[in-house]
């Protein structure tokens, strides 16, 4: 069994966002020379996510209004964790809510998706350096 490991890297400028990051992803399978196994993709940061969806614009607004709506981010002292000089509480919760990572099958050399899925990074304390890790394993 080979295994294959990259780290992506954003620094998204607002505080919140959805990024595609399929293509990505398809190239490092493609590098990694791997036909048939997985590929993990986790964002390594806990106000962060990784998930998969429908690449359409008006679910993505959806998604930030109910996640808005769940955990809101102000006021910032409505949250304990905030007491520690903090204001990203929030970013906690929603990460806990989009999940962690998400695991591809890899056939024939490609991710093997379903219908109109894709892969996104949710950002949800930006401003600052994070990583995405991809782990490819498989013959």
């Amino acid at each position: 069994m080979k295994s294959h490991t990259e780290y992506l890297t954003f620094q998204v400028e607002k505080r919140r966002d959805f990024i595609n990051i399929t293509p990505d992803v398809e190239n490092l399978v493609h590098e990694s020379g791997i036909k048939e196994g997985l590929c993990l993709v986790n964002a390594m940061h806990i106000t962060a996510s990784v998930f998969i969806n429908d690449d359409e614009g008006g679910l993505h607004k959806d998604f930030e209004h109910w996640l808005e709506q769940l955990a809101p981010h102000e006021p910032v002292s409505q949250y304990f964790h905030n007491r520690t000089g903090e204001d990203n509480a929030d970013g906690h919760l929603k990460r806990s809510i989009m999940g962690r990572e998400v695991v591809v099958a890899v056939t024939n050399g490609r991710l093997d998706f379903g219908p109109w899925e894709q892969i996104f990074y949710g950002e949800f304390d930006g401003c600052r350096r994070k990583r995405v890790l991809v782990k490819i394993i498989g013959e």
